[in-house]
């Protein structure tokens, strides 16, 4: 991983930035917001001169880590990846200040007239939407909003109407390139936090839930399934660490494997941790569902299995 000089390294942000997450969860979006931003976590990425801590997107893995693994439902990612894509800018300065919130809409776009699959699209002032070979920041305020909760009834997705949208700034082709890769490390990253954080549960519960006279850990079964969840985890995040890296011959790797990788892992895991709960992994006491709803529309925002199918096709055309 990346390192600075004063050897300040993105491991050392997993403390901070969960102390921090849990102290937003408990407010509603714009004090939360505030919060996240005053510990540094909206503007990691951005640039010192915007009221960043200009550090490199290893920094932001931890984040969307603790992210996923708390439940955070608040895009601070997307803040994140904005406040860096648009530098010198307003736009990048009320973002690291956590004054304003932005998402990004995954599809549809500006040419299209609608764009869906945003995170918290109603709460949020700004959402990058796909425009021809870049992308363009509009404004919310005045944008008709369909709701679409089979996946998230508490908290649905939406599609917008963006007749009429007023762009607030533009991302060219490069720069929007390089917010996709940045992307898929962040929300590979947030998969693997809620993996982990389902598992965790789990293994507490298998841990201190004792039947004839034995905790269910003790099974043999029950270990070996532990174990195999523990693996994909550790596989999701080795994944992100080998997409991060450049490849034999110098140049930069796609993080789209990673991303459908963890995607796919991560449902595995927490449907597992669910199951390992027995009745209990229905009720709302055990909130594992939360982490399920999660990805499950990351999924869905990516194309529902499209992701993976379009590495598969890739890699078949690059043998």
């Amino acid at each position: 991983m990346t390192t600075r000089d004063d050897d300040l390294r993105p491991e050392e942000f997993a403390q901070a930035a969960s102390a921090a997450i849990h102290d937003a969860l408990a407010r509603d979006l714009r004090d939360a917001a505030q919060v996240l931003a005053a510990a540094g976590l909206c503007g990691v990425c951005a640039h010192e001169e915007d009221g960043g801590l200009g550090l490199p997107i290893d920094f932001a893995l931890p984040i969307a880590h603790a992210a996923g693994k708390l439940q955070l439902r608040l895009p601070l990612l997307e803040t994140i990846l904005l406040a860096q894509a648009f530098p010198g800018t307003p736009v990048a300065a009320a973002l690291a200040a956590g004054d304003k919130v932005a998402t990004i809409a995954w599809q549809g776009s500006l040419r299209e007239g609608v764009a869906g699959h945003a995170r918290h699209v109603t709460q949020c002032d700004w959402v990058l939407v796909n425009d021809d070979d870049g992308a363009a920041l509009v404004d919310v305020a005045g944008l008709a909003c369909e709701e679409d909760g089979s996946l998230d009834p508490e908290f649905p997705q939406a599609w917008l109407d963006l007749e009429g949208a007023a762009v607030v700034a533009r991302l060219d082709a490069a720069g929007r390139a390089a917010l996709d890769h940045a992307a898929c490390l962040l929300m590979a990253e947030l998969a693997i936090g809620a993996a982990n954080g389902a598992l965790e549960t789990a293994a507490g519960y298998m841990a201190t839930r004792v039947q004839f006279g034995r905790p269910l850990s003790a099974k043999q079964a029950v270990r070996h399934l532990l174990a195999r969840m523990k693996l994909l985890t550790e596989a999701s995040a080795a994944a992100v660490l080998r997409a991060m890296a450049r490849n034999e011959y110098g140049a930069a790797r796609s993080a789209r494997p990673a991303l459908a990788g963890a995607i796919g892992n991560a449902v595995f895991v927490i449907e597992k941790a669910i199951h390992l709960h027995g009745g209990m992994g229905f009720t709302w006491e055990v909130p594992l569902h939360y982490s399920l709803r999660e990805v499950r529309k990351l999924d869905a925002a990516f194309g529902a299995g499209a992701l993976a199918r379009a590495v598969g096709h890739d890699f078949i055309r690059g043998v």
